[in-house]
């Protein structure tokens, strides 16, 4: 994004998308989130039926990542505050570190995606994602 003066919450939206990005677990990535956080991805190439996951799912979710993508880059496009409320335009791309459904290791996935965000006292309380992944080339 073009450096310009953001407003806080995006600034912390983009903060938490970078440190995803370097694979921030544990209390690195706790502290981008409100206690009462709730994550919710819908229906998509990785998780057919969604998922909805509290903080420690969260959490944990990001731990066991870490065995299944090598590197990972979220680079956000465009951001757009209301109030409490973050609307962002992010692509994503993550390197298998094992094989997955037929894909080996070091296949690259891609997706673009809508994320928003919802923001209690400067940390993230809701988030949902939007993720459209590109169709795998099994080469």
């Amino acid at each position: 994004m073009p450096d310009q003066p953001q407003h806080p919450n995006v600034a912390t939206a983009v903060r938490y998308h970078e440190a995803v990005s370097r694979g921030a677990v544990g209390d690195e990535l706790a502290r981008f989130f409100h206690e009462e956080a709730v994550q919710q991805e819908f229906p998509n190439l990785l998780f057919p039926d969604g998922v909805r996951r509290a903080l420690p799912d969260v959490l944990a979710s990001a731990e066991r990542g870490r065995g299944v993508l090598g590197h990972q880059r979220f680079e956000v496009h465009n951001a757009v505050a209301a109030g409490d409320q973050v609307a962002l335009e992010v692509t994503w791309a993550g390197t298998l570190a094992a094989p997955m459904g037929g894909l080996p290791a070091g296949h690259v996935l891609r997706a673009h995606i809508a994320v928003f965000l919802e923001f209690r006292d400067g940390r993230i309380v809701a988030q949902r994602n939007y993720d459209c992944y590109e169709r795998p080339d099994r080469g």
